[in-house]
């Protein structure tokens, strides 16, 4: 009968490109990992990789054999790591996705002293949801509150967004029109300026264009950055301009290497949700979380 574990064999060869290599990705000896393989080719009756020195070079038969089961390959893996890692009762691992940020500021320096293990993703509000959905995620905190059967949204911060500007920055001439409020000439002289974004998303640019020019920036920014802390470095006594999260800002602002641009009309506010499945087993680990994340408030 056909041995699954022959194809798990295969598949890291073909990955690794040797033998040797395949045996320490999978634990097992090299004898096992060609016993596995000899045991797949006569199975399927065709030579799945020509054997060279110290290479393993896949033949026609074994690209195709590796494309058909990649996918089914990875599903098996994937349902594999969540079972495990649900099975460790002394010591549960909790999987939770937020802002690079969000963790820095608020969750980075308790994390040694968490009753539980903790897996942190950094992805895109879109991916980590889909990915909460289908249990590779325990929690993930987001501004976007979809409506979803499997899962609860609890909000616990309102972040708010602002305007800034670099500390060298030569704003007089958008002071003037601020003052004047004009929007159209506001606009037409930010497109001008030198921006900065994250490589994320450009969500807060997004909407602070749509909320004080009723329309989608016309720009790309200059330099895109990791992080928003990426960002305050680049504007630390420099020039240019992004929107960002007001708790980011407070201490560079006070400490006047950035300044805050358009008060009157360039804040927005969005909130922030804990996102969840509505049923967990990991109910007790999630709240710790939620508390910890609710006293900082950034």
């Amino acid at each position: 009968m056909l041995n699954l574990e022959w194809f798990r064999t295969f598949k890291a060869i073909y990955e690794t490109g040797n033998l040797t290599a395949a045996a320490n990705a999978l634990y097992i000896s090299q004898p096992g990992v060609s016993l596995h393989l000899n045991s797949l080719e006569t199975y399927t009756g065709y030579p799945l990789f020509k054997r060279e020195a110290r290479k393993m070079t896949p033949t026609d038969r074994g690209t195709i054999l590796y494309n058909c089961i990649f996918d089914s390959m990875k599903k098996l893996e994937e349902t594999e790591q969540a079972f495990f890692r649900n099975s460790k009762v002394n010591k549960p691992t909790i999987s939770v996705g937020m802002r690079y940020e969000t963790f820095e500021y608020s969750l980075e320096e308790h994390v040694a002293q968490l009753p539980f293990n903790l897996i942190l993703r950094f992805d895109n509000y879109t991916e980590m949801r889909h990915d909460l959905d289908a249990g590779k995620l325990d929690m993930i905190v987001t501004p976007h509150k979809e409506l979803h059967a499997n899962l609860e949204y609890t909000p616990f911060f309102i972040e708010r967004i602002i305007l800034v500007c670099g500390g060298r920055t030569e704003s007089a001439e958008l002071d003037n029109l601020v003052v004047n409020n004009d929007r159209k000439a506001m606009k037409h002289w930010l497109k001008k300026q030198v921006w900065y974004s994250t490589a994320a998303d450009m969500m807060y640019l997004k909407n602070f264009w749509i909320a004080n020019f009723d329309c989608l920036p016309d720009l790309s920014p200059n330099y895109i950055v990791p992080h928003f802390s990426s960002i305050l470095r680049c504007l630390s006594n420099g020039k240019g301009f992004s929107v960002m999260p007001e708790f980011l800002c407070r201490k560079a602002i006070g400490n006047n290497t950035i300044r805050r641009v358009w008060e009157a009309s360039a804040s927005l506010e969005s909130m922030l949700y804990f996102c969840k499945r509505k049923k967990t087993i990991f109910a007790h680990e999630i709240r710790q979380l939620e508390e910890l994340l609710i006293q900082k408030r950034f």
